[in-house]
């Protein structure tokens, strides 16, 4: 084994590198290709510094692929998306701002109000129904109403 370290060349790093993009292809998770960046600048110094020892270029890399990650993770986050419209998935506090007739009267600060074609939970001051009420806010699923 460590006639095989002592060897390790920029050949070697530009491999490990080619090997851990086909990595990244097969599994992509964004974690191969820093690797990948990282041996390929190690190589890279290597072929520049070939009197690196192999412990060196190890700890170059090491110290290149922690960078490389972190910078990287900043940079570019898959999964990120800004919204055009942030409420898209949250309907309850797409009503919001919005004026409503209470379908049952608000009691002990629970009751129910109709929005299109479904019935919501409403919490807010107790309240006849049949009143207007604005939605102030939401918790989960219930609608906070005020009076209108």
């Amino acid at each position: 084994m460590e006639g095989f370290l002592v060897n390790f060349d920029h050949w070697n790093w530009w491999i490990l590198a080619l090997l851990m993009f086909v990595i990244e292809l097969i599994m992509p998770g964004v974690i191969f290709l820093w690797l990948a960046i990282s041996a390929t600048l190690t190589g890279a110094l290597v072929w520049i510094m070939p009197e690196l020892g192999w412990p060196v270029s190890f700890v170059i890399f090491a110290v290149l692929s922690v960078i490389s990650i972190v910078v990287g993770r900043k940079v570019w986050r898959p999964g990120h998306v800004e919204s055009e419209d942030p409420t898209l998935n949250l309907r309850a506090e797409q009503y919001v701002g919005q004026v409503f007739t209470l379908d049952t009267a608000i009691e002990n600060g629970r009751g129910r109000l109709n929005v299109g074609d479904s019935s919501w939970l409403a919490s807010g001051p107790d309240l006849p129904a049949g009143t207007k009420v604005k939605v102030s806010g939401a918790d989960g699923s219930i609608l906070q109403v005020e009076q209108a």
